[in-house]
C-alpha cells in the first residue's frame, strides 16, 4: 500500500508500505513549488531502480566482484494532449569495469527488459519501450 497525503498547493508526500516517503509536486505552471519530483518522473524513477535492481543482480552473479558502477538514463518522449502519457521510454545503461564480458551484459539487460523487470512489463503495454547498454572501463 502507499498513502498519498496532501502537503499544499499542489505538493504531496507519499509514504510507502516499507515507511520511506517521497515527496512530489506539480510545476510552477500549474501552483508547483518545485517541492518535488513530478507524478511522471517517479514513474521513470521505478523504472530505473526496478531494471536497474535485475540487471546488477544477475551481473554480481555471473562475473562477481567485475561491475564497478551501473548507471540507467532513461529518457522519454510525451504525447502532447491531454493526459500527456509516455509515447516513448528509452533505457540506456552505463555497466563500468575492466574486462567485461559483452554477451553477459547484454544478457543481463535483455533479461531485465524483456523478462523479470515488473515496472518495464507493465509499461510496455502502452509505450514504445527500448533498451541499450554501453561497456565503459572502470
Amino acid at each position: 500500500m502507499v498513502k498519498v497525503c496532501w502537503k499544499g498547493g499542489v505538493a504531496f508526500e507519499a509514504e510507502t508500505s516499507t515507511g520511506h516517503k517521497v515527496m512530489m509536486d506539480g510545476s510552477p505552471e500549474i501552483g508547483g513549488q518545485n517541492l518535488g519530483a513530478r507524478p511522471m518522473e517517479m514513474v521513470l524513477v521505478g523504472l530505473g531502480g526496478c531494471t536497474s535492481i535485475d540487471v546488477i543482480t544477475m551481473l554480481e552473479k555471473m562475473m562477481p566482484g567485475q561491475v564497478k558502477d551501473c548507471q540507467v538514463e532513461i529518457t522519454a518522449e510525451r504525447a502532447d494532449a491531454v493526459p500527456a502519457v509516455f509515447t516513448q521510454i528509452h533505457v540506456h545503461f552505463k555497466i563500468f569495469g575492466d574486462d567485461l564480458n559483452e554477451k553477459k551484459v547484454a544478457r543481463a539487460v535483455n533479461l531485465s527488459a524483456e523478462k523479470y523487470c515488473s515496472v518495464s512489463k507493465m509499461l510496455e503495454k502502452s509505450v514504445e519501450m527500448s533498451h541499450d547498454y554501453e561497456i565503459i572501463p572502470a
